[in-house]
């Protein structure tokens, strides 16, 4: 189909036309009489033509594309742009009823947003399905085509950002008014490649190309200051105030994304910090033809957003990650204040109660110092008053029970980077340990361990203390989780502020992982119980009945085969490894991490392997293992799983007798558009965390809402799923968090080894170097882990368990009418697991928020 371009300029000039009309100067606009203003948009919203024509008028006038037969990568930028346009009525439409709004706001702080892909999150949102392809169609081109021209936004690692993703999604949905705030990362995570079986990070430039779905508001620009030194001097008044001066300076420019409800005409902000030099370059040193000095003040600034999570093994990494902290809790706080002055003034009366700023970990507990600096040196406000509204407003979740894992910070290197938030954090400390003081006078050790401050040769500050200390909520994500943290990680805290803990079990949206990733277990649902569950999946439940109707297990059976079949496809085109989809499609996805125990399955399909080369397969389940994830590139232990994963993958599919019986692949560059074909077409869920480690896990629930059965410990979340899916519908293995405590006590995984044959064997393979002929002694390092006696993540003492769980699971397949029955009742039992659900709670138990009035 051919352009009519004279068409297109007709059309284009009568809204040209048309706009220039409306388009009014701001100092006139801000005066205009409401109803006015109103009138304007009403004609405004008039001006969008049908999506068929926008998407003509974009690609000919914004990308100056004029032919039908270019790359798809142009019709995917006409296409978002133009759906964009969609958004924004009711975008602007929502932020003017949070400004109106006389009740509380949210505002939610993480460095992380998984955010995946937002073209088809919105067309399905804004129920633009049927007019976006049709659109399309007059170019010969599909949705599904189309879609795979968008990177994922790289925005986050793994499941602390999918989950702030999930809850923005959430909150919109159920018309919270919650604004989301990170950073505009230039470059994501890494872009990971496997070369010899070994992880290669590369760039991950998503914004290589610009991203459609953001606006810049540069008009709203923060200084944000770092280095220099305090002073004191006394104000007008003759008050002692503090002045942070001598900084070095930098701003932070917003980009705003919408965040679209589920067809409710309620658009959400997620607000993105990049960070920007006050000045471009030195004007002397580059007319002197010092070139690279010239521009040293905007590289050093632009350093700050350009990278996810640079590595902290270094001092300068370190430096780096904790200005990327500051940088986004004190341009969001300066946003969130300047906002409130503008609207009530320097009177601070009721911020505390119309404001909650949630703190998704660790990362933002520098807000807490950053608010108290604000309102005191900024706003002049006196100590009890700004720490009043500072725990007042503050609420904070921990997201894992590693202790390495929280944020520490040295004091040498804060007093450095933010010497008045130093000063504050120490106030902060002294105030809080002389109450503590007076509670539990000459308990010595008590204000030890709870002190702000670690004491040492090199003193730290603990963050997640601070936070504690900082806010009025403290939650966990599971209840396992939350038992532990009061139990073990934070018994003290909660023993001073029992009132202050509570538990928020995570939840996953169900618009991207159900309705949205799997098509055809939709449109089975839909015909089958309504399309309730979208906007509610406690409806769900419905299915129940239907576990034991025949027919409809033939038709969920059909659709878990399409998924595979797709999937199969997927991991043919991404690895050149043919799935059977026969087979069990046993998957782990999920970041490398010891604790997340990628080992253990290896060391199962070792042992497949080794069953297979003695001719033991009587009775065995034909199985296609998928892993995948990414190791930190500083974490040498992680990568070497990940060799060792690859290693084990061309030795096993390389051997003709594993044919039809056994394939093992390592899913490369995994990320949340490759999991919205994985999770689908996924039958057993690999959830095989050490009992005690998991803070929550939303994998898992994932899985679980599209069919799969969970294979798993009794870790986070998976407690959770248990109970709701019914034990019968559960693999379960291994030790409980008590058990593993008692393990320790006296563990020997020589002598668990040296008593199972096969787990000796396995052993033996790794050990004798089957999997690493050309590399010898290359795992050593993993398999000396597995053996030592203080290996915390007991993987030796969980094998055989696991290896039994595994046998049932794989029995359990054979029977295709159970297996289905269980699936059905898996999904149908999902509902608890909706982000949905999770987000009310947070809603009515910690931040106090209503809905927003409907348009």
């Amino acid at each position: 189909m051919n352009i009519d371009r004279n068409s297109v300029r007709r059309d284009n000039e009568t809204k040209s036309t048309a706009s220039a009309a409306l388009i009014t100067p701001l100092n006139q606009i801000k005066t205009m009489p409401q109803q006015t203003l109103e009138a304007s948009k009403d004609q405004l919203s008039g001006i969008l033509a049908p999506l068929s024509d926008e998407l003509r008028r974009h690609l000919y006038y914004t990308l100056g594309h004029y032919t039908d037969d270019g790359h798809p990568h142009y019709y995917y930028r006409a296409l978002a742009t133009a759906v964009r346009d969609r958004i924004t009525e009711p975008w602007q439409a929502t932020q003017e009823r949070i400004a109106k709004t006389d009740e509380r706001c949210v505002h939610y702080f993480s460095l992380e947003f998984l955010l995946g892909r937002s073209l088809n999150n919105a067309v399905q949102n804004l129920d633009l399905d049927e007019p976006t392809r049709d659109a399309l169609h007059q170019y010969g081109v599909a949705l599904e085509e189309i879609v795979e021209h968008e990177p994922d936004a790289g925005l986050g690692n793994g499941g602390l950002g999918r989950l702030a993703a999930c809850f923005l999604d959430s909150c919109a949905n159920l018309r919270l008014p919650v604004t989301g705030y990170g950073i505009r990362y230039e470059f994501g995570m890494f872009h990971q490649t496997i070369e010899n079986g070994r992880q290669v990070e590369g760039p991950d430039h998503w914004l290589r190309d610009g991203n459609p779905w953001e606006i810049e508001r540069h008009e709203d620009a923060k200084t944000i200051r770092f280095y220099g030194h305090t002073e004191r001097a006394l104000d007008e008044q003759g008050k002692p105030r503090t002045r942070w001066v001598g900084t070095n300076d930098l701003l932070a420019i917003p980009y705003d994304m919408p965040i679209p409800g589920y067809k409710n005409q309620t658009v959400n902000t997620l607000r993105l910090w990049k960070a920007e030099a006050t000045d471009v370059f030195d004007l002397e040193e580059f007319n002197s033809g010092n070139y690279p000095d010239a521009v040293v003040q905007k590289n050093n600034a632009e350093q700050i957003s350009m990278v996810l999570y640079p590595n902290d093994a270094s001092e300068n990494g370190k430096e780096l990650r904790l200005k990327q902290q500051y940088f986004l809790s004190s341009a969001s706080l300066q946003d969130v204040l300047e906002s409130w002055v503008a609207k009530h003034g320097e009177d601070f009366t009721d911020f505390g109660r119309l404001n909650c700023f949630q703190l998704n970990d660790t990362h933002p507990a520098s807000s807490v110092p950053e608010l108290m600096r604000l309102l005191l040196d900024v706003y002049h406000l006196d100590w009890d008053s700004a720490w009043k509204i500072t725990t007042q407003c503050m609420a904070y979740t921990n997201h894992t029970l590693l202790p390495e894992a929280l944020e520490r910070w040295s004091v040498a290197l804060f007093s450095r980077l933010l010497p008045r938030l130093l000063e504050i954090i120490y106030e902060i400390n002294e105030r809080f340990l002389t109450d503590v003081a007076k509670k539990y006078p000459g308990d010595v050790a008590l204000l030890r361990r709870v002190s702000l401050i670690e004491e040492g040769d090199q003193p730290h500050i603990r963050m997640a203390y601070l936070s504690i200390v900082g806010s009025f909520s403290v939650n966990g994500v599971a209840h396992l989780h939350t038992e532990l943290l009061k139990s073990g990680l934070f018994a003290d805290f909660y023993k001073l502020w029992p009132e202050k803990f509570n538990n928020k079990t995570n939840g996953v949206t169900q618009r991207r992982w159900l309705s949205h990733c799997n098509p055809g277990l939709r449109n089975l649902l839909n015909e089958t119980i309504g399309s309730g569950w979208e906007s509610d999946l406690t409806q769900l439940s419905k299915l129940i009945p239907f576990a034991d109707d025949a027919s409809f297990r033939e038709r969920w059976k059909a659709v878990k085969l399409e998924n595979k079949r797709r999937l199969a496809d997927y991991v043919k085109a991404n690895t050149g490894v043919e799935f059977n989809t026969d087979a069990v499609f046993d998957v782990q996805v999920k970041r490398i991490h010891e604790y997340k125990r990628q080992l253990l399955n290896v060391l199962h399909v070792v042992h497949l392997y080794d069953r297979i080369m003695r001719g033991e397969t009587k009775g065995m389940v034909p199985r296609c293992v998928l892993i995948g994830g990414k190791a930190a590139p500083g974490y040498h232990v992680a990568k070497l799983i990940v060799k060792l994963i690859n290693n084990v993958a061309a030795v096993v599919n390389a051997d003709p007798k594993t044919k039809g019986l056994l394939r093992l692949v390592f899913f490369p560059n995994y990320r949340v558009s490759s999991m919205e074909i994985i999770c689908p077409g996924t039958e057993l869920s690999e959830q095989i965390s050490t009992a005690g480690k998991e803070a929550s896990g939303t994998g898992n629930m994932k899985f679980m809402m599209n069919g799969a059965l969970t294979i798993g410990t009794l870790d986070g979340a998976n407690i959770e799923i248990r109970e709701k899916a019914g034990a019968e519908n559960f693999f379960l293995f291994g030790l409980d968090e008590v058990g593993v405590q008692e393990e320790k006590k006296v563990y020997d995984p020589n002598a668990i080894i040296a008593a199972d044959e096969e787990i000796r064997r396995v052993m033996e393979l790794i050990e004798g170097g089957q999997f690493n002929e050309q590399e010898p002694g290359i795992f050593d390092l993993l398999t000396k882990g597995l053996r030592n006696p203080h290996d915390p993540w007991l993987t030796i003492a969980d094998l055989r368990s696991y290896i039994d769980a595994q046998t049932e699971a794989g029995e359990t397949y054979l029977d295709q009418e159970k297996w289905n029955r269980m699936s059905i009742l898996n999904s149908a039992n999902s509902g608890w697991f909706s982000s949905d659900r999770t987000i009310a709670q947070y809603a009515d138990e910690i931040w106090n928020v209503k809905p927003l009035e409907n348009a």
